[in-house]
């Protein structure tokens, strides 16, 4: 039981699905506070049935808090929620900034519980499109060793927030009527387009949503050795990514084998007939929360590879359920520990 909540950022497009999700899951919590900017402070939520005033996210906000579900940009992360821990709270993180932090835990609850647990101060939940990849390797890298990931990604305009949203229906209403459209969220148009950069540009021609694939997935299985080669794109889908996986194996795993292991790990749907047009779609994977697989089949090229299509909500399980998952874990824990 978490005596006081805070929710930072519930007005944005994680944070909407995150108070969704708190309330229809009944996290066992006593009070809750939502912590917003100056500009939005003052306007009225309704949460659980009941009327909440925002209140102006403030390094003196965090009083008589123990946990605090965030979701900002990173800058905003980096400034405040180092005062939350300073007030004794603990601290779920959406934003990139705290990640990769050596003392910060990067967690995905089927993956890495312990972490969670282990954690003091916050605790950070992985990109988005590095949830659903890890949840896929995760039984993989368990039964033989991922030694190597190539994986492309198509990932939905959602993830740039609600101006990607925006952008993606108002720039497919102007394309149409052969008018122009100033975008917002997009350095490209994104209406019948796809945008091979997600992020800035960082080392040797890669961007910062790439090597975050990268660092963040050997952090979370705890493996440094694990070579990963990701490329990432944006294309005009509204909601969740989808991703091509290709991994190398110490040992061959066969499709059967591969089917099996997925199957039963928690968290993983296996929607695999490709003979009748069975495989996950973004049109009927959006707001679920857990990770769809499917078109798994031998790597052709390489006698330990495995070949496989992933998709996934960005929203939901790319975020605000894996942060509230992590809530319902740590309550789990306070309520089997004998009281003091």
């Amino acid at each position: 039981m978490f005596e006081t909540v805070a929710v930072v950022g519930a007005t944005g497009a994680v944070g909407r699905i995150m108070c969704r999700l708190l309330e229809q899951r009944a996290l066992p919590v006593n009070t809750y506070r939502f912590l917003a900017s100056k500009r939005s402070a003052g306007k009225t939520l309704t949460f659980a049935g009941k009327d909440y005033q925002l209140e102006e996210l403030t390094h003196d906000a965090f009083a008589d808090t123990d946990l605090v579900i965030s979701t900002t940009p990173d800058d905003v992360a980096a400034e405040y929620l180092p005062a939350a821990v300073a007030a004794g709270a603990i601290v779920i993180d959406e934003s990139g900034f705290w990640r990769m932090k050596p003392d910060v835990a990067l967690v995905v609850p089927e993956i890495n519980p312990q972490a969670a647990l282990d954690a003091k101060g916050i605790i950070a939940s992985p990109n988005c499109s590095t949830t659903q990849m890890v949840m896929a390797l995760k039984p993989l890298h368990d039964a033989a060793r991922v030694r190597r990931v190539i994986v492309s990604t198509y990932q939905a305009v959602s993830g740039a927030g609600l101006q990607g949203t925006e952008d993606l229906m108002q720039g497919t209403k102007a394309h149409l009527n052969g008018e122009s459209y100033d975008y917002q969220a997009f350095a490209h148009p994104i209406a019948f387009n796809a945008l091979p950069q997600i992020g800035s540009m960082k080392d040797d021609g890669y961007t910062s949503e790439e090597l975050k694939m990268v660092y963040e997935t050997r952090k979370i299985l705890g493996d440094e050795s694990i070579q990963i080669n990701p490329t990432c794109v944006r294309i005009p889908v509204a909601n969740c990514h989808s991703e091509t996986i290709t991994v190398e194996t110490d040992r061959p795993i066969s499709p059967e084998e591969a089917r099996d292991l997925f199957e039963a790990f928690p968290g993983i749907v296996v929607d695999d007939d490709l003979a009748s047009g069975q495989y996950p779609l973004p049109s009927t994977c959006t707001d679920r929360d857990e990770v769809f697989i499917g078109r798994i089949r031998k790597d052709i090229s390489h006698p330990n590879g495995l070949s496989f299509w992933c998709v996934s909500d960005n929203l939901r399980k790319g975020a605000a359920t894996n942060a509230v998952q992590i809530a319902e874990l740590l309550a789990k824990h306070r309520s089997a520990q004998p009281a003091s």
